[in-house]
C-alpha cells in the first residue's frame, strides 16, 4: 500500500474504539493515510480500518502495548513501511480503574493503570520525537476530570496529569522542528470506557454539568483533534478542555 508524496501520515493509538476510533475515521476523511493501533480487539480494529477503506480512505490495522518500546517503536516502522512516514500521532490509548478512595487503592491497580496511562504516553512520546516528520502534530489525551477532582479518582487523575507534564515539556523539546504538541482534555464522554460501571443516576447527573446539558459524543473530541492535527499550527504547548464548559 502506497501514498501520494504530499499525503498526510497519522498513527491513532487506542484507534479501534470509542475517541480513538472516530479520530481515526475523522483524520481520513480529512485525507491521511491511517494507521490504527489497538492493544487486543483486532476484530475491532479491522472493522475501523474497513469503514476507512469503504469511504476510499487508506488504512491498516496495527497491535502493540503502548508501555511496550520495542512494539510502539515497529507500530511506527508500520507506518513508515506502508505509507512511507509520520506527520501526526494522536495518542489516545489509556486505561482506568473504578473510582476508588487514596485509602484503599490496591497498588498493583496503580501500576497497571500508571504503566498504560504514564509509561505509555513516555515510549509513544520517544517514538513520535524521533520520528514525526518536520511540519507535524502530536496530540495527547487527558481528562477534564482533572480539574474536577472529584474523589475517588486519584489513580486516573494522577496519571492524566503526568500525561498534560509530559506533552506541555515535549512541546519545548522539539523547538525548532514546526511541530506541534498539544493535549486535548475531554469531558465526560459518552464511550464505553467512561460508561462502565455508572449507574443511569450517575451518567443523567454528569450529562446536566455542562451548560449544554449532553454527554461528550467521540466525534465532538476527533473534531478537537482534527483542528490540532491540521490547521492549528499557531497553537502549541496547551491542554484542550473540550467539555462543553463543564469546568
Amino acid at each position: 500500500m502506497t501514498t501520494t508524496e504530499n499525503t498526510r501520515v497519522a498513527i491513532v493509538t487506542g484507534g479501534s474504539r470509542g475517541i480513538g476510533r472516530q479520530v481515526a475515521e475523522r483524520l481520513a476523511a480529512d485525507g491521511m493515510a491511517v494507521v490504527v493501533n489497538y492493544a487486543g480487539n483486532e476484530t475491532e480494529a479491522k472493522a475501523a480500518v474497513e469503514a476507512i477503506t469503504e469511504k476510499g480512505g487508506r488504512a491498516v490495522a496495527a497491535r502493540a502495548d503502548v508501555a511496550d518500546a520495542e512494539a510502539v517503536a515497529a507500530l511506527f516502522e508500520t507506518a513508515e513501511t506502508t505509507f512511507g512516514g509520520v506527520d501526526v500521532v494522536v495518542h489516545v490509548a489509556g486505561v482506568m480503574n473504578a473510582p476508588t478512595p487514596i485509602a484503599d487503592i490496591d497498588l498493583d491497580e496503580l501500576d497497571r493503570v500508571h504503566r498504560t496511562n504514564i509509561r505509555g504516553t513516555f515510549v509513544v512520546a520517544q517514538q513520535a520525537a524521533k520520528h514525526v516528520r518536520d511540519g507535524g502534530a502530536i496530540i495527547t489525551t487527558s481528562t477534564s476530570v482533572l480539574g474536577l477532582a472529584f474523589p475517588g479518582y486519584g489513580v486516573y487523575n494522577a496519571s492524566k496529569g503526568a500525561v498534560e507534564a509530559v506533552t506541555m515539556i515535549l512541546a519545548r523539546e522539539l523547538r525548532g522542528r514546526d511541530i506541534t504538541v498539544n493535549t486535548v482534555a475531554p469531558g465526560p464522554t459518552a464511550t464505553a470506557l467512561f460508561l462502565t460501571g455508572k449507574d443511569v443516576a450517575t451518567i443523567e447527573h454528569l450529562a446536566k454539568q455542562p451548560p449544554l446539558e449532553r454527554l461528550g459524543r467521540p466525534e465532538d473530541i476527533a473534531e478537537v483533534v482534527a483542528f490540532l492535527a491540521g490547521p492549528a499550527r499557531w497553537v502549541n504547548g496547551q491542554v484542550l478542555r473540550a467539555n462543553g464548559g463543564i469546568v
